[in-house]
């Protein structure tokens, strides 16, 4: 099978985050019921579910006496693939710099005092957090 990318376009990612929400195997018939109107035709959500497939983000079963009806489930979480895209950012964008990135939403965002403040605790936390794992490994 041709390998593709395995960058989500705005459209599956819609697809997909569709299916997070649900939190549970679905069919396409069950996602489709989660969009807005208009709803997308239902042809058009199940090309979407094999493009998915193809890029490893969801498998699906059948089950005995449904026929041909698939039911898929994620194979990433949410999180998962947030991380993976935002470390495409930080490489592609930024030259795999945390300090660039970090830098760039300070100044284009025009972050109030409070909300460098709360990024501040949030990493002065988290490198707490890191310091105790590395002492219970010592």
């Amino acid at each position: 099978m041709k390998q593709k990318s395995n960058t989500l376009t705005k459209a599956e990612f819609d697809v997909m985050s569709t299916l997070w929400d649900i939190n549970h195997s679905a069919t396409v018939h069950d996602i489709l019921e989660h969009f807005a109107e208009p709803k997308p035709a239902y042809t058009t959500v199940a090309t979407y579910m094999k493009l998915l497939l193809e890029k490893g983000y969801v498998d699906y079963f059948k089950v005995k006496g449904e026929g041909k009806t698939k039911i898929y489930q994620a194979k990433v979480t949410r999180a998962e693939y947030t991380r993976q895209a935002m470390a495409g950012v930080k490489k592609d964008f930024f030259g795999g710099s945390l300090r660039s990135l970090l830098n760039f939403f300070v100044k284009e965002e025009n972050l109030s005092d409070e909300e460098i403040a709360d990024l501040l605790s949030t990493i002065n936390n988290e490198q707490a957090s890191v310091s105790i794992e590395e002492e219970k490994t010592l």
